[in-house]
């Protein structure tokens, strides 16, 4: 196709990329990363591991226990996870949920997780709330049994399940089992997946889930970590006072473990709802802590987990035969499981897939990798690294490095070793390591379109709470839960703006916490952008974005990249398409020429479109395999009515629409929205002002616009849906996924703090009262939420409930139950305002740590027209607000009798349900939707 005159000055006007430009040295980098430490051990055997990070008023609390799924006999399946959940229903003298003490604080990143090696807890908190955090985690360490009632165990056990059905009801999502039973042994204790089944959960007893506490749960089996704003002579007395009174327990003993080898290859095939096949290559290899692992990551990379990675030039971009493909290496304490996986392209014979794979990853255990794909995921793996360590809790931070290697290896310092291992790989020693592993039979999976198997559900289904079991007092042995003293105003970074040479607006915050560099190019833009009966042109656009430029193909761009450890990434709301990236600050000024090459000089080849077209067309069907997808799909014109540009919100877009799709409409939209006067750039950087200016100006300071630009039409619409549910046939689906929508009058560029803040007692917390109803009193779903979507131009309010499929309909009359008494007989407390304001104004300290954080709201001031102090000021606002406004606004804004309600699930299960509800029924299958594109009258 011929280059439109707009699109030829685009192109001409990109800058030459710096080849020569050379990368910071790996070992470079590696000094970037260092978590110093101090420790101690607890008489009672608690080992302790403090760090010391100052960048913000706040403290990681995390608590590693010996225990995990490994640890479960035969017939108690699930039982660590399970345990997990209890966990979270208060302890003896902090009796109640465990979160609603935190959440009165302000704490952050609270959650608990269960694998097979352990079982973890932890949350940050205000460094004025640290004794309160020691308080309640000593209490469930050493004071929980008395607190653990038959009613809990009934309602964690529904909760549990529920998480198992919700991640079961996924495509592809019964995977999980096949792969580890069909790898290990049945004796083998990583022979069974963390969750359980159903008929074991269905069994835990009262006595055995104590037991399992008792035998388990010991300070002697357990490791705490604290890190952030704390030191280790502040943290010893304070340790000392909350857990040194907890006597030791049964130590867990480290099962024996063998690595399995099969006798020979092993092939499976199993049928699910799905859009297209997958092939699944597995085997098992040693834990973390052999020298053999260190190498088997990098043959993962090698193979699956670079941009530029062996399968995915060949499967998917030479030999076209797969539309996405990966590869794993997921050690674990005592073993590990590598994987290599494709999605298979429609029309492909699967055992040609699986074929290739076998001769691929023979090929690497023949001869190796390059020494420049050993060098191109050094780098890479290194500044992923230095990323993910600018939090000091949650779940991935600092705490996390030092926990688990002081767990799984002895050494919280576990992690310098393994860096040091990284930087040593060479193609021979990744080459011995995978010709040892890989050379060994294989267990193959393919999944195929089909009906599944039959569901093996629960068959005693917990009893449902009609009111909630009063409250056991506290024992008050161990005197009030502690206070939280004052937490001084967020101090947010300062924002400073200026401009680049050719007028685009640079938004720019300094950091200094870790050697890395984010930027956003923002361009206005967004699915609202898309093409009126061409739905998915953005999408494709996007796509084919870094698929070339005009001195790079594809390959060489993702090496380029890789080389780098940069990252360059595309996504878009309904209001912006933005091309972002993240890079080590010492590669600040190639990295950004090779951005400003992407983002200039994308050259579309028409080599590589019918390729990702195919692949963008599989992921538009795979989208209608999905309840989540599928919802995406039909939910926007609720929300926004068809006429409006939000409506073209729908999935990846039309599979016909994007199937007719020409280079010269990629052109088109690029030429008319993502041009240099619609683009404002946002930077967060430990390097100053004036450095990153230059480099972006050297980059983009002589990019000229030239031609039309799009524009994007919002006319005001005041017609409403009519009350309404709308089911999509979804069959064997062993949970449904409700979602209410409700058009509201508000944008988002008005004051929404009000409506926020008033929804935390509702939808949009935890503690509110729709997932406190749904998953804690009724056990129906895994967790419920409400909110607000924020759009500049609209602000609709959406209920999202993954429930158990025979409860669909009576999860709908409580949902509309609990909003309809929010907003008449019920509104909110003065114990719900006063959590909500506390909440609010404790956590903005942990909320804004990261600087990918502080970036996120620097594009929110600017789209919602905020000033770059807002943030700033935030606190004062909260502050201002009352009970009585919050209340007045929920009944302004929310109407519970004109909710639509679309819900995915099996219709000969749900019909029925919900003919209760009073309500028209519409029901429509995911066929029909598939290439419903109701025109707009807004195109650009």
């Amino acid at each position: 196709m011929p280059l439109t005159g707009a699109a030829i000055a685009l192109v001409l006007a990109a800058p030459a990329f710096a080849e020569a430009a050379k990368p910071a040295p790996v070992a470079e980098l590696v000094r970037a990363i260092d978590i110093p430490y101090q420790q101690f051990r607890l008489k009672n055997g608690l080992r302790v591991v403090v760090h010391t990070d100052r960048k913000a008023p706040v403290v990681a609390v995390s608590v590693w226990y010996d225990v995990g799924s490994k640890h479960e006999p035969k017939g108690k399946t699930g039982f660590a996870h399970l345990f997990e959940h209890l966990m979270f229903n208060g302890s003896e003298n902090a009796p109640g949920d465990f979160f609603e003490p935190l959440k009165q604080v302000g704490a952050t990143d609270f959650n608990g997780t269960t694998y097979f090696d352990r079982t973890n807890y932890f949350e940050t908190v205000p460094r004025a709330a640290l004794d309160r955090a020691l308080f309640l985690e000593s209490d469930r360490m050493g004071w929980l049994t008395g607190a653990i009632t038959q009613a809990t165990l009934d309602e964690q056990r529904g909760v549990v399940q529920n998480e198992k059905r919700q991640g079961d009801n996924r495509p592809y999502g019964l995977i999980r089992y096949k792969l580890t039973e069909g790898l290990f042994p049945p004796d083998n204790p990583y022979g069974h997946t963390t969750i359980g089944s159903m008929a074991d959960l269905d069994a835990a007893s009262l006595a055995d889930v104590k037991g399992w506490f008792r035998d388990h749960y010991g300070p002697n089996n357990a490791v705490l970590v604290l890190a952030g704003d704390i030191d280790v002579a502040t943290a010893r007395p304070l340790v000392e006072k909350y857990f040194g009174a907890i006597p030791a327990g049964p130590k867990s003993v480290l099962p024996k473990v063998d690595i399995p080898t099969l006798a020979a290859a092993k092939s499976e095939v199993m049928k699910d709802r799905v859009a297209a096949p997958l092939v699944l290559k597995a085997w098992a290899i040693p834990g973390l802590n052999d020298a053999d692992s260190v190498p088997l990551d990098v043959a993962a990379s090698v193979l699956g987990g670079l941009a530029s990675s062996r399968l995915q030039n060949i499967l998917v971009k030479e030999e076209k035969l797969a539309v996405e493909v990966g590869a794993d290496s997921d050690d674990f304490a005592q073993v590990g499981m590598f994987t290599v996986n494709a999605i298979v392209r429609p029309g492909v014979d699967p055992a040609l897939v699986s074929k290739r794979l076998d001769e691929i990853v023979a090929d690497l255990a023949r001869n190796g990798p390059t020494a420049d794909e050993v060098q191109r995921v050094l780098t890479t793996s290194v500044s992923q690294r230095i990323g993910g360590l600018e939090s000091v809790g949650g779940f991935g931070g600092k705490a996390v490095a030092l926990a688990e290697g002081e767990l799984y290896s002895g050494d919280p310092g576990f992690y310098k070793k393994q860096l040091a291992e990284l930087a040593a790989q060479t193609p021979q020693s990744v080459r011995d390591a995978a010709r040892k592993w890989l050379g060994r039979p294989a267990y193959t999976l393919t999944v195929v379109p089909g009906e599944r198997a039959p569901y093996d559900e629960a068959k005693v289904p917990p009893p449902v709470k009609v009111a909630p079991a009063p409250e056991l007092p506290p024992k008050n042995t161990r005197g009030p839960i502690p206070a939280a003293g004052a937490v001084a105003d967020l101090s947010f970074p300062r924002v400073e703006r200026t401009r680049l040479a050719n007028g685009i607006e640079l938004i720019y915050a300094n950091r200094t916490t870790v050697p890395i560099t984010r930027g956003v190019l923002s361009f206005d833009a967004g699915t609202a952008a898309d093409v009126a009966d061409k739905l998915g042109t953005q999408a494709l656009t996007l796509a084919m974005i870094d698929e070339g430029t005009a001195k790079l193909d594809s390959i060489k761009l993702a090496e380029a990249k890789e080389r780098l450890g940069l990252d360059i990434y595309t996504s878009s709301s309904a209001d912006r398409t933005t091309l972002s990236f993240r890079a080590p600050s010492a590669n600040l000024d190639p990295a950004v020429g090779l951005w400003a090459d992407i983002a200039r000089a994308p050259s579309f080849p028409e080599s590589e479109l019918p390729r990702v077209k195919n692949q963008l067309t599989a992921a538009i069907a795979q989208e209608l395999t999905d309840p989540g997808g599928i919802t995406a799909r039909v939910l926007p014109p609720v929300l926004y009515g068809a006429g409006n540009p939000y409506a073209k919100a729908r999935g990846s877009g039309d599979a016909k629409a994007v199937a007719g799709l020409t280079r010269s409409d990629l052109l088109d939209f690029r030429s008319a929205w993502l041009r240099p006067d619609k683009a404002k750039i946002f930077v967060v950087s430990d390097r100053p002002l004036a450095e990153v200016k230059g480099v972006l100006d050297r980059a983009f300071g002589d990019w000229r616009a030239t031609g039309t630009g799009g524009e994007k039409l919002f006319r005001e619409d005041r017609s409403l849906p009519a009350p309404r549910v709308i089911l999509v046939d979804r069959p064997d689906s062993p949970q449904s996924l409700i979602s209410g929508g409700l058009r509201t009058a508000l944008k988002g560029t008005d004051d929404l703090l009000p409506a926020i803040t008033v929804n935390d007692a509702l939808g949009g917390d935890f503690l509110g009262r729709l997932n406190m109803d749904l998953r804690e009193s009724k056990h129906w779903s895994y967790g419920v939420s409400g909110n607000f979507t924020r759009n500049a131009f609209a602000a609709p309010y959406v209920v999202r409930a993954p429930v158990q499929a025979d409860k669909t309909g009576a999860s709908i009359a409580a949902l509309r139950d609990q909003i309809s008494a929010f907003v008449t007989t019920r509104p909110m407390t003065q114990v719900e305002f006063d959590r909500a304001i506390a909440g609010a104004t404790r956590s903005l300290a942990g909320n804004f740590e990261t600087s990918a954080a502080v970036l996120a709201a620097m594009q929110m001031n600017d789209l919602f027209r905020r000033p770059d102090d807002y943030y700033a000021t935030i606190t004062q606002k909260y502050r201002a607000l009352t009970r009585d406004e919050l209340n007045a606004t929920a009944q302004r804004v929310i109407d519970p009798a004109r909710f639509v309600w679309v819900v995915v699930g099996d219709a000969k299960t749900v019909r029925p349900q919900l003919d209760s509800l009073g309500l028209p029924v519409e029901v429509i299958t995911a066929a029909s939707i598939a290439g419903a594109n109701e025109e707009s009258n807004n195109g650009r």
